[in-house]
C-alpha cells in the first residue's frame, strides 16, 4: 500500500510518519459482541473500532524484507532516503484469558497456551529473552550489568487482565532477527498473537521498535547523524487510538500535535502512531534543531517514553543503553 505522508521538511515528522504502521479500521457493534463484559472499551459507545493484530504484524513484513525509507533533508540542502529495518525490542500483552480461548478456538487451533507457562510471571518468552542477555556481545553485556534477571520485568493486572505475551529483546543488535521474523517464532508458543484484536487488549498493553539504519540514496553522502537509531512505542489496545500523540497531555488534542497527522489514511484505516521515542548516535540538529517544533515534539516523546517504563515499572533494556546516549 502507498500513502502520501506529506512530511515537508521536517526530518523527525518525516521518520515517524515513514514508520508508523498502517492497518484497516474494523467497526463492531456493542450488542453483537457475546464477550463484551471482557473488552477494555469505554461506556457509551454502540459501535467499537478496533484493528486485528495479525494486520499490524502484516504492515511490517516489507519492511523487514527491504527496510523502510524516510526522506531526510541534509544541512547543506541534499535530500536523501534513509532506510531502517525494524527489529521488535520489547511486547507486553496483557488480556484475559476467555478471551485468548474464544479468539484461539475461533481460528480452528487449540489452545495450548494455558498448558504452558505462558500466564506466569516468568513467562517461555521472558526466559528467551534472559537467554540471549547471557549470550551477548561484550559491548552490550556491559550496558545489560543493569538488567539482570532480579530487574522486574512486569507489574500485577489484577484488574485488567493477565500477562499473555511478555518479551523484552538484550541480546545484541548484530544478533537480532526483523521483527516480522521475530513475531513468527513468537506466534509458535503464543497463537493467538495473530488472533488477537485490539479491543481485546488491556490498555497497558504495548511494544516498541528499534530501528536500525541499513543504507542511504545516494550513497555518498557521509554524515554521521545518519547513522542514528531510534526506539518508538505503540500502544496495541483501542483504548488510545483517537489521540494516541497526546497520551501523556491533560487536553484531550494538544494543538501542539494536530498537524501531525498522517495525510492520505482514509477513514477505514487506524495509524498506529508512536507515543514515545528514544534515540542513539543523534547528534547535531539534522533531526530535531532546538527552538523548534521538532525539538519540542521529540522531547515530549522522550519524556513520554521514559514515563511509560516508570509507569509500569519495567526494565526495558534498549531504552536504558539509548539513554545512556541521549542529549536530551
Amino acid at each position: 500500500m502507498a500513502f502520501s505522508r506529506g512530511c515537508s521538511q521536517r526530518n523527525l515528522q518525516c521518520f515517524l510518519d515513514s514508520v508508523t504502521p498502517i492497518v484497516p479500521s474494523r467497526t463492531a457493534s456493542r450488542s453483537h459482541i457475546h464477550d463484551i463484559n471482557h473488552l477494555w472499551q469505554p461506556a457509551g459507545k454502540e459501535m467499537i473500532e478496533y484493528f486485528e493484530l495479525h494486520d499490524l504484524w502484516h504492515s511490517y513484513e516489507e519492511w523487514s524484507a527491504f527496510g523502510v525509507s524516510t526522506k531526510v533533508v541534509l544541512s547543506n540542502g541534499q535530500t536523501v532516503k534513509q532506510y531502517y529495518v525494524p527489529y521488535l525490542s520489547a511486547i507486553q500483552i496483557y488480556t484475559n484469558r476467555s478471551i485468548v480461548s474464544t479468539r484461539t478456538k475461533a481460528e480452528g487451533n487449540v489452545a495450548v497456551e494455558f498448558e504452558s507457562d505462558s500466564w506466569s510471571d516468568d513467562s517461555g518468552s521472558d526466559k528467551l529473552s534472559r537467554s540471549l542477555s547471557n549470550n551477548s556481545s561484550k559491548t552490550w553485556d556491559s550496558i545489560s550489568e543493569d538488567s539482570s534477571s532480579d530487574q522486574p520485568v512486569s507489574w500485577p493486572m489484577r484488574d485488567n487482565g493477565s500477562i499473555y505475551l511478555e518479551y523484552f529483546e538484550a541480546c545484541s543488535p548484530n544478533w537480532r532477527i526483523p521483527l516480522s521474523n521475530k513475531i513468527t517464532e513468537l506466534t509458535k508458543d503464543h497463537q493467538a498473537l495473530t488472533t488477537l484484536r485490539s479491543m481485546d487488549i488491556s490498555p497497558a498493553s504495548w511494544m516498541a521498535v528499534a530501528w536500525y539504519p541499513i543504507y542511504h540514496i545516494p550513497s555518498s553522502s557521509n554524515n554521521k547523524d545518519l547513522l542514528t537509531c531510534f526506539l518508538t512505542y505503540h500502544t496495541l489496545s483501542s483504548s488510545f487510538l483517537d489521540c494516541t500523540d497526546d497520551f501523556y497531555e491533560d487536553d484531550e488534542c494538544h494543538p501542539l500535535y494536530m498537524d501531525s497527522k498522517l495525510k492520505g489514511v482514509g477513514s477505514d484505516q487506524i495509524p498506529i502512531s508512536p507515543f514515545g521515542l528514544a534515540t542513539y548516535k543523534m547528534r547535531g540538529d539534522l533531526w530535531a534543531k532546538p527552538g523548534t517544533y521538532e525539538h519540542l515534539k521529540f522531547t515530549h516523546l522522550h519524556n513520554a517514553a521514559h514515563s511509560w517504563v516508570k509507569q509500569l515499572n519495567i526494565y526495558h533494556h534498549d531504552l536504558n543503553f539509548f539513554s545512556r546516549d541521549s542529549i536530551v
